[in-house]
């Protein structure tokens, strides 16, 4: 679990919001899964959620990385 929260947080750091915001919501997904699976005692379900959530956050991260699209909105304050 902490693995994929650490691997989520990078990816924001990264900017993977605005980058890659379908991979950032699927980890943010998966993660909640797997908070809901541990409070139900679910061990091996919550553990696959967490790996889900960190494969996913991975690819935001990534995405974010390599993408030419800029960090933050045009549209945004200075």
């Amino acid at each position: 679990m902490s693995d994929a929260r650490q691997a989520i947080e990078a990816a924001r750091v990264a900017g993977a919001e605005l980058r890659a915001p379908a991979d950032l919501n699927a980890a943010q997904a998966a993660i909640a899964r797997a908070e809901q699976r541990l409070r139900a005692q679910e061990y091996t379900r919550a553990r696959l959620a967490a790996i889900e959530a960190k494969r996913h956050a991975t690819a935001a991260l990534e995405h974010a990385e390599h993408s030419t699209a800029p960090a933050v909105p045009a549209n945004a304050p200075p």
